[in-house]
């Protein structure tokens, strides 16, 4: 039979780490899993002092990546406590208690506040641009409030364990780069010269981010940021396992590009989803009311996550036709190159793009469809 959550979280080991905490004994009453025994909401009686609910993740020895889970829960804690004591800002969920070598990462229930991915999913993104437009506020607020503060974040982190700054500036996808190009000169479609030298120095934005480096929870998608379903939308955002310091304008791609999620996300400057991100981080990061700079970093982000999802291109092309993550990268990669026409950036990377979509629509005739047409394809359709 297999272990209960209880079991799993070790209620009798929170317990005591919160009575060690507050003084007096403090029980746990129940639980609800929130993923299965990774996360659950926790309901507490016996202690003033603590909130009657918390969310708990819990790293187990008997976890399969343990070693890699235990390194996530230090990363996050560090992040949190970055923000909320070091910061001051209240974006993410605060910490109420921890204990690394345990396993235990003890924060503030956010609820009712929900996921944006599942207002998006059940009603579509038309009845929640307000919610669209926090989460893009949100996202630009969070590289406003650490550009310039790598080295106060990165001394909490290595207080928890070994860290590597520069694969987080440089990101840890960036070694499925190579790939995807080797895959694009197998359709036919190899980068020219013009082209390599560009994507030469779209990557040495990213790796070399000058003032645009800020602390990212690594995950910027619809469904890291809760917000309350009716009302005012206060986002906050959560699951900062991966957070790091590294391009700002990394965060900004999900507003333009669509992520794992979706086959598409619209227009956000029509919607006025990047005025409300760019605002945002101009108030910590000036620079980026240059237009050339903006420009500049936004496509050599939204390149990047091309390349990292285009070398997923052999594993599509075994697929049956209708498969929607074929037309998500068709998608994927005109909608980067949207992205950089709009903002006048790597005109020869564009090119090599926008022929390497087309030559996915002839080999994937299913992927040959009207992305274009709003009644099929609404922003922020789910991936099916």
């Amino acid at each position: 039979m297999a272990d209960s959550p209880r079991e799993i979280f070790g209620a009798a080991a929170l317990q005591d780490l919160l009575t060690g905490l507050c003084g007096s004994p403090v029980a746990v009453d129940r639980w609800q899993s929130l993923e299965p025994w990774s996360v659950a909401r926790v309901w507490l009686r016996g202690a003033s002092e603590l909130p009657c609910s918390v969310v708990v993740k819990r790293v187990s020895d008997g976890e399969r990546d343990a070693r890699t889970a235990a390194w996530r829960l230090r990363t996050e804690l560090a992040a949190l406590r970055f923000l909320s004591e070091d910061r001051g800002t209240a974006l993410g969920p605060r910490v109420v208690a921890a204990d690394p070598a345990a396993g235990f990462l003890v924060l503030e229930d956010l609820a009712p506040r929900v996921p944006l991915d599942q207002l998006l999913r059940r009603d579509g993104a038309a009845a929640h641009g307000e919610r669209l437009a926090a989460f893009a506020r949100a996202r630009g607020a969070l590289s406003a409030a650490t550009a310039g503060q790598a080295e106060a974040y990165y001394a909490r982190r290595a207080a928890l364990g070994p860290v590597d700054a520069a694969t987080d500036r440089a990101g840890r996808l960036a070694p499925l780069r190579k790939q995807a190009i080797q895959d694009a000169s197998a359709l036919g479609v190899p980068a020219s010269s013009q082209a390599e030298h560009e994507l030469a120095t779209a990557m040495a934005e990213l790796t070399d981010p000058g003032p645009f480096l800020a602390l990212s929870n690594g995950d910027a998608e619809a469904n890291n940021v809760l917000l309350h379903a009716s009302g005012p939308p206060d986002a906050r955002l959560i699951d900062f396992e991966f957070a790091g310091y590294t391009h700002a304008l990394t965060d900004a791609v999900c507003l333009h590009v669509p992520g794992p999620a979706w086959l598409a996300v619209g227009d956000p400057a029509a919607a006025g989803l990047a005025d409300q991100y760019r605002s945002a981080l101009a108030h910590g990061i000036p620079e980026a009311e240059d237009d050339r700079r903006y420009g500049d970093g936004l496509a050599a982000a939204c390149v990047s996550w091309a390349l990292v999802r285009l070398q997923r291109f052999a594993r599509l092309d075994t697929r049956p036709p209708g498969d929607h993550s074929r037309l998500q990268l068709v998608a994927t990669l005109e909608a980067t190159a949207h992205t950089a026409e709009t903002h006048r950036a790597l005109p020869h990377v564009t090119g090599w793009i926008h022929r390497t979509a087309t030559a996915l629509r002839h080999r994937w005739p299913d992927a040959n469809q009207d992305l274009a047409d709003s009644g099929r394809f609404p922003p922020y359709r789910p991936r099916g």
